[in-house]
């Protein structure tokens, strides 16, 4: 693998750093600000809402310079947005900062994809984009814990800090280790997107917002589910963060190894099982073990989807994969917000902190059956494909 993508990952880490700590630190920003946990799970959703809405901008806006430049501009967006965070002396403004963050999220995976994609040979894709994503995956089992860590015993302040820190690095790596390259010649908003016409890229988004949104369905308020319902103390929520990130590291790799060879069905067995391990969260969420096993579970089966969802975009999106790539990242993130405010719903209307698990079990269940739609078209289509090479014709009964 080409050592640009260790610039890409390390990127990713300080995005997937922001990104999933604010849930370690949800108790102590309600607290600071006087607001509830789930008016504070806003500060997931919004987050997740920019991205949706920053992913097409700024890769449209992304297409009038070269890709180095703009994934460099996009990480000093980054850096602004969590400084923002830091300095926050109101929860609108802490929102707002968040937002900002957020813009640079989309484009910068999207984008990121296409540029890692393109350094390898074609059989080896969804592997690049996955040694990509481990940055993301890494960053629940260091930078996450760590931020969790820093955020309870010095204050929230600071994690959003080291945060802006991990983004000057992030930007250092990309300048230093991405080669340059030309802005893609005869790139057409247009031709873009008419990849959106493409009814398996539609499928493919809308199972990456309701698979991955089953994912954050749960882990969204995972701090009181595990300290309040299964009974662990406030301390064991930076390890119990670390066990989530290793299960996304190891489902991020094994969906990168096996979404190369076989898509489909490595979607099909993820997204069942995660629909099956979220229902059982509802009951194992009791139990200190067997809620942390689970934790494990999700986090393994979540990110197992992300490199096939991924990949599977780019090549029904061949001709035009950039925004498409970029519009997939937000698709994340749309399952992220539709899932956060979800939960809260259900946690407001007194069913409490694992009654998410359910809305998270359905959401995984929906996108199954999306892949099994999905994958019952192209098959029809190859089919017609071949009769028409052929010049056979299948008899109807009328």
């Amino acid at each position: 693998m080409p050592l640009a993508l260790l610039a890409l990952a390390i990127g990713a880490f300080g995005i997937g750093t922001t990104e999933f700590v604010i849930m370690g630190l949800l108790p102590e920003v309600a607290s600071e600000y006087g607001v509830t946990i789930p008016t504070a799970g806003h500060l997931v959703s919004g987050y997740a809402l920019g991205v949706v809405l920053g992913a097409p901008i700024m890769t449209i806006l992304g297409t009038r310079v070269s890709r180095k430049r703009m994934l460099m501009l996009l990480m000093g967006l980054f850096i602004a947005g969590n400084v923002v965070s830091a300095l926050a002396p109101t929860f609108g403004l802490m929102l707002t900062g968040r937002v900002v963050a957020s813009l640079a999220h989309g484009a910068f995976f999207g984008i990121g994809s296409v540029v890692a994609a393109g350094l390898v040979a074609p059989h080896k894709r969804a592997g690049a984009i996955a040694m990509m994503f481990t940055g993301l995956t890494l960053a629940n089992v260091v930078g996450v814990p760590l931020g969790t860590y820093v955020g309870q015993t010095t204050g929230w302040r600071a994690t959003f800090l080291l945060v802006a820190g991990l983004g000057v690095v992030g930007l250092a790596g990309v300048a230093k280790l991405v080669p340059e390259q030309p802005r893609p010649k005869g790139v057409r908003i247009r031709h873009e997107v008419a990849a959106f016409r493409n009814v398996q890229v539609l499928l493919a988004m809308g199972m990456t917002v309701l698979g991955f949104g089953g994912v954050f369905a749960a882990i969204t308020y995972i701090t009181p589910m595990m300290t309040r319902t299964a009974g662990f103390a406030d301390s064991s929520v930076t390890w119990l963060l670390v066990l989530l990130g290793l299960g996304m590291v190891v489902g991020n790799l094994v969906g990168g190894r096996y979404a190369d060879r076989h898509l489909m069905p490595m979607l099909y067995v993820s997204l069942g099982a995660l629909s099956v391990v979220l229902a059982l969260f509802t009951l194992t969420a009791h139990d200190k073990i067997a809620a942390a096993v689970t934790l494990f579970l999700i986090g393994a089966l979540g990110f197992a989807t992300v490199p096939p969802l991924q990949k599977r975009v780019l090549d029904q999106a061949s001709g035009a994969p950039t925004l498409a790539s970029a519009v997939n990242i937000g698709a994340f993130n749309l399952g992220n917000a539709l899932a956060a405010w979800l939960g809260g719903l259900v946690i407001g209307a007194g069913l409490g902190y694992a009654a998410p698990n359910w809305v998270g079990a359905a959401l995984a269940a929906s996108a199954l059956l999306l892949a099994v739609v999905s994958h019952t078209l192209e098959r029809r289509g190859a089919r017609g494909s071949d009769v028409a090479t052929t010049g056979t014709t299948t008899p109807t009964l009328v």
